[in-house]
């Protein structure tokens, strides 16, 4: 079975290629790198012993997708192409618009064109909104996102129910990520992010490796256990086992959309991840708390009893460990892939 990964050598979509290359899928990438490097490409191999065809573009290209989809046998698509940074959406939202709204149509035009109709989406719990009622189950109503990056999502979303609705073969899944950490225990892939993240965990990171003077803690007065925000973390490599999941579940086609949250169903705030980060390094980050930023909210964590219970699926990695693997990716990487080249 040969899969295609839009943006399969970012962060998530790296952790893919590996998990699908060592259960014996063939795997093709594109990937435009805008947000990645192509030594991704030569640790996949270190890692797996395999090799995944590379195409450079963009996803927004119909017609580089079609001749994708004619030179290969592709019998289904993750799709993770896509921008991610929150405050970024707010700063620019009709970039967020045109990569991951257009370019999913563009996407979902070439695969009905080439009679491709498995594709498990990567969309986020931002689509939720505000809620106010935690934990977040796949049967809250879908709010009104706080952010354009969380627009983007929930209008991919609709999309891909109104395809489905308009043509039964479609197998799609919708997968509601919550925070994604962590790294492959090897230390040879992990999260990159370029300039001053924007999600915690990298952001501790590179505080601790000497790259940022001190950590900014947006918040302390939110209505939470400590003031700070209280987000759900999922290790990517447990998060990637939920796609693999999601891909055998849904089949080849006829199966309609079918949502899913991928959290752990536990909170943790903004100065718990902190904590837990010194105890598994031995090291202290320095911060300083500063005002909200735009689109935040207090907490948002999952139910993941449908995904526990549907797709066999259950996270096992506690904080501790995604800590750890993140730091030892960190210090395996302390200037990321830069270092290496692009």
């Amino acid at each position: 079975m040969k899969v295609l990964l839009t943006g399969g050598l970012g962060y998530i979509g790296s952790h893919a290629a590996v998990a699908l290359l060592n259960k014996g899928y063939e795997v093709v990438i594109l990937d435009n790198l805008a947000n990645s490097s192509m030594v991704v490409l030569e640790r996949i191999y270190s890692i797996t012993r395999k090799r995944p065809v590379f195409v450079k573009g963009d996803v927004r290209n119909e017609l580089l997708l079609k001749q994708i989809f004619a030179e290969y046998s592709i019998s289904s698509v993750i799709h993770f192409a896509g921008l991610k940074a929150i405050a970024e959406s707010v700063s620019n939202p009709l970039a967020y618009f045109s990569n991951n709204v257009a370019g999913t149509v563009s996407l979902c035009r070439a695969m009905a064109a080439a009679k491709v109709y498995s594709l498990v989406f990567s969309s986020s719990a931002t689509v939720y909104g505000a809620a106010k009622q935690m934990p977040l189950t796949e049967n809250t109503p879908t709010g009104v996102p706080t952010n354009p990056y969380g627009r983007s999502k929930l209008m991919i979303e609709e999309v891909l129910k109104d395809l489905a609705g308009s043509e039964p073969m479609w197998s799609i899944a919708l997968l509601r990520y919550f925070n994604p950490v962590g790294a492959h225990a090897s230390g040879l892939i992990g999260e990159d992010p370029s300039g001053i993240p924007n999600n915690l965990l990298p952001y501790i990171l590179q505080v601790a490796i000497g790259r940022l003077p001190q950590l900014t803690v947006f918040g302390n007065n939110y209505p939470t256990i400590d003031g700070t925000g209280v987000r759900d973390y999922v290790h990517v490599v447990d998060l990637i086992n939920g796609h693999l999941a999601a891909l055998k579940t849904i089949g080849s086609s006829g199966a309609g959309v079918n949502v899913w949250n991928l959290g752990t169903g536990k909170g943790t705030s903004v100065f718990e991840m902190i904590s837990a980060f010194e105890k598994v390094s031995g090291k202290q980050v320095p911060y300083a708390v500063k005002e909200r930023r735009p689109g935040d909210v207090a907490e948002c964590w999952a139910s993941v009893e449908k995904a526990n219970r549907e797709l066999s699926w259950i996270p096992e990695f506690n904080l501790e460990q995604m800590v750890l693997d993140s730091w030892n990716w960190q210090t395996r990487n302390p200037e990321g892939y830069s270092a290496l080249g692009t």
